[in-house]
């Protein structure tokens, strides 16, 4: 089994690469976290719409929605 590096390990090995490296795995990551926020974002959407079809929520207008937070 592959041993986990550390965050401090992980950062170690990026500073011995290329820059050109470095450049293309900020671009992997920058992909990878826009990538688990839609997954995230769909998740929480799709929940939402469950929620308003049981009829746990209702429809309000941005005011609305201002005036009760609000007060």
């Amino acid at each position: 089994m592959k041993k986990v590096k550390t965050f401090e390990e992980v950062l170690e090995a990026a500073d011995r690469l290329s820059l050109e490296e470095q450049e293309t795995i900020i671009d992997i990551l920058n992909r990878r976290v826009i990538e688990q926020r839609r997954k995230v974002l769909i998740k929480e959407v799709q929940e939402a719409r469950k929620e308003f079809q049981a009829g746990n929520c209702r429809q309000a207008t941005s005011e609305e929605i201002l005036k009760e937070i609000l007060s």
